[in-house]
């Protein structure tokens, strides 16, 4: 049987001018791999929203790592003072990866 190895999946969903600040945290924290997802059309708690590709208003990415459990901690600790002023939605879980040695 193969082993696997616990670590955090940290999903956020930002603004896409954003990203790059969500990377340079990430790297702060020792966070080399990522992901940015683009994403077309939403509701929250301001109502829905649709990205408009003309102009890019609005416009919205996920960021997605997974990463030892100390990494994350670190990361999220970085963007907390500013979920609420960015509009951020962060999302962590556990997942299970085999590999661990990369994340």
């Amino acid at each position: 049987m193969i082993s696997t190895f616990t670590r955090k999946r940290v999903e956020i969903l930002v603004d896409t001018p954003l990203a790059p600040r969500l990377i340079k945290a990430a790297a702060d924290a020792g966070i080399a791999g990522y992901t940015l997802i683009p994403v077309q059309s939403g509701a929250g708690r301001g109502g829905a929203w649709r990205d408009d590709a003309l102009t890019g208003a609005e416009s919205k990415t996920i960021f997605l790592t997974i990463a030892a459990e100390d990494k994350a901690a670190l990361f999220v600790e970085a963007l907390a003072p500013h979920l609420d002023s960015y509009g951020m939605l962060l999302t962590m879980s556990d997942v299970e990866v085999v590999r661990g040695e990369r994340f």
